[in-house]
């Protein structure tokens, strides 16, 4: 008889540009391999597809897109990888997620476009599968201005990160108690925001990430993503 999986966690790590979240997925990739748990790391956008090669070119100011146009383009990089994390997920293996749908909600939303609203900036990613858990690096727009590479792409510019700051903490407040989105202080030193991601990670934590034959195990979630619906 063939052993059934168990099925991997989905962890997502979102923040303001320059918060930290590609430093932190590494290192916490890297813990979760040591602690023997079978785990990947994607990063969105994913630039290398032919729309992720759009999206960068749009980002690096090389070329401009309609606004609604690239919110679109961004949903549908999402959705280009969202069949492989359901199969990564159902053979074992957690995923480690550097931004998700709510960068992308944060970021169209926080234009303050008259026709593209909350709403409309949510629509195109329901149904995409639903995090485990969301850790959100909360730096102060401030803070993130001094660290290397600032200002390199589109949107890092301190008024823009303030008001995406804003729209991410509607969607914490959304989420609502219990619904694992956790604000970190990523104003921190480094090493003391990597400690307080694996606490809510490590096994046999919430995430309930626990080495079982080389595969991660996660509570019972609902798998398609609902994104700050009110109840």
């Amino acid at each position: 008889m063939v052993e059934r999986k168990s099925r991997g966690a989905f962890v997502v790590i979102e923040g303001l540009d320059r918060s930290g979240k590609s430093t932190q997925s590494a290192l916490l990739l890297e813990r979760l391999h040591s602690a023997g748990v079978q785990a990947k790391l994607i990063k969105f956008p994913d630039r290398t597809t032919a729309i992720g090669k759009m999206i960068d070119s749009y980002l690096r100011s090389e070329s401009d897109l309609d606004d609604h146009a690239i919110h679109l383009l961004f949903s549908a990089n999402r959705w280009e990888l969202a069949s492989s994390i359901e199969e990564t997920l159902k053979a074992g293996t957690t995923v480690l997620c550097d931004r998700y749908a709510f960068s992308g909600m944060a970021f169209s939303a926080a234009k303050n476009k008259p026709d593209m609203s909350y709403e409309w900036c949510r629509a195109p990613d329901v149904s995409l599968p639903a995090p485990d858990i969301t850790l959100f690096l909360d730096v102060s727009p401030e803070k993130a201005k001094e660290r290397g590479g600032y200002g390199d792409e589109r949107y890092e510019k301190e008024d823009v990160q303030e008001r995406v700051r804003d729209v991410f903490e509607r969607i914490g407040i959304e989420m609502g108690e219990g619904s694992k989105w956790i604000v970190v202080d990523a104003d921190l030193p480094k090493e003391e925001v990597a400690e307080v991601m694996w606490r809510h990670i490590e096994p046999p934590q919430r995430v309930l990430i626990t080495p079982s034959n080389g595969c991660g195990t996660t509570t019972k979630i609902d798998t398609r993503i609902r994104i700050c619906t009110s109840s």
